[in-house]
């Protein structure tokens, strides 16, 4: 098949506990009647005087010890709040009350009522934002009340878009998480799919070998600061399970391709085939053709360059995607080993509703116009599909 040229969719530590000093006792009393006080040789005059003075010492010492169980709301507010990093989420049309609690109740402030009389000495009460906050050890009650007031959910956006493929999928997270998750970290995560088969039943038809290339849902996540390469894998496969649940996999499966099988067959379509729904369905049905051994156009033979490029890395030669390597699908017969990058929703419920009247199509050609704008045409043998080629390309 003729090559394309990709293009990509867009789409604080110890927890400062909010202390009112509960000081210590201002004086102690003891009883002293049956010490009988020895004769003092001072002169009167400076008897008193030494009294005075313990008043006047006791006196101070009690104010002290007073205004160190007052409360200061400029030393509140500079209190740290937030002993380790955590998560609290705010419920859409919570009150403040309700969000003092809820963050109270996470170990994210220790007193709900301090929370709530800082955020409406700061005005802030009011704007509390609904979402899932990550707060880093160290942060103090204002900084707490800040980011629940702006929005500030302590998190990263990490963008997938359809087409990527592992190793994309890894220099993203990297880059999203400035290094603190590696690439290589995420790669090695990602590349046994049977440590996650237990977990995910559509991963049951991935060799031992297989990676979870083709299942890393395109998508865009908030990783919050304790996100690891496993908790990210996973975030990746449940959207994967919630994106999918819907689809009706009869179809390849009649065919006897499990969903796993789909999948692999979904990235090539991916691959293969513009963001037209109608364009993904036809191109679907004729890779479905084309995989039967018993059509005489490609005799079982998928016939794609876009599984050779995934191997070499590049858009491939002529002599790339005839080799004899594990992914050439000009020299095997089938499916490719494994998903060659990470489908849309579009594209696997196009495999799964493959266009119905293009049962007899085996070739397709694409070719952008004189608008920039991607133009298919499909042939039904490989004569019209030459035709096709001379005219459009």
């Amino acid at each position: 098949m003729p090559r394309k040229q990709i293009t990509y969719s867009s789409h604080p530590n110890h927890r400062a506990r909010m202390v009112h000093a509960q000081g210590e006792r201002q004086f102690r009393t003891y009883d002293t009647s049956h010490i009988r006080p020895r004769k003092s040789k001072a002169p009167l005059a400076v008897a008193g005087v030494l009294a005075a003075l313990v008043v006047i010492v006791a006196v101070v010492v009690g104010f002290n010890v007073v205004k160190g169980c007052s409360s200061d709301t400029s030393e509140l507010g500079a209190a740290q709040a937030v002993f380790a990093d955590t998560q609290a989420t705010v419920v859409e049309g919570s009150s403040a009350a309700d969000v003092a609690q809820a963050l109270a109740a996470a170990g994210v402030v220790e007193s709900a009522d301090d929370f709530l009389a800082r955020a409406k000495e700061l005005g802030a009460d009011a704007k509390f934002q609904a979402g899932t906050y990550s707060f880093t050890a160290g942060m103090t009650l204002d900084d707490v009340v800040r980011a629940v007031a702006s929005g500030d959910r302590g998190t990263v956006t990490l963008t997938i878009p359809e087409g990527y493929k592992i190793s994309d999928i890894a220099a993203a997270v990297e880059q999203a998480t400035a290094g603190r998750i590696a690439a290589a970290d995420f790669s090695a995560a990602a590349s046994d799919a049977q440590a996650y088969a237990a977990d995910y039943d559509f991963l049951s038809g991935a060799s031992d070998q297989a990676s979870l290339e083709g299942f890393l849902f395109p998508k865009t996540y908030e990783l919050g600061n304790d996100a690891t390469a496993d908790s990210v894998v996973r975030m990746m496969l449940d959207q994967f399970k919630r994106e999918t649940a819907a689809l009706d996999w009869s179809y390849p499966q009649s065919l006897g391709l499990s969903v796993y099988d789909a999948v692999t067959l979904a990235s090539v379509v991916e691959k293969e085939s513009s963001g037209d729904e109608q364009i993904r369905s036809q191109v679907a049905a004729v890779f479905y053709n084309r995989l039967s051994s018993r059509n005489t156009e490609t005799n079982g033979f998928l016939q794609s360059d876009a599984t050779t490029a995934y191997e070499v890395g590049h858009d491939p030669s002529a002599e790339e995607v005839q080799a004899a390597t594990p992914y050439s699908t000009y020299a095997n017969p089938g499916l490719p080993p494994t998903p060659i990058c990470s489908p849309s929703i579009d594209c696997l419920q196009a495999v799964c509703a493959p266009a119905s009247d293009y049962g007899d199509y085996y070739y397709f050609i694409f070719w952008n116009d004189d608008a920039g704008q991607v133009q298919y045409a499909f042939s039904k043998t490989y004569q019209e599909h030459q035709q096709a080629i001379a005219e459009h390309l």
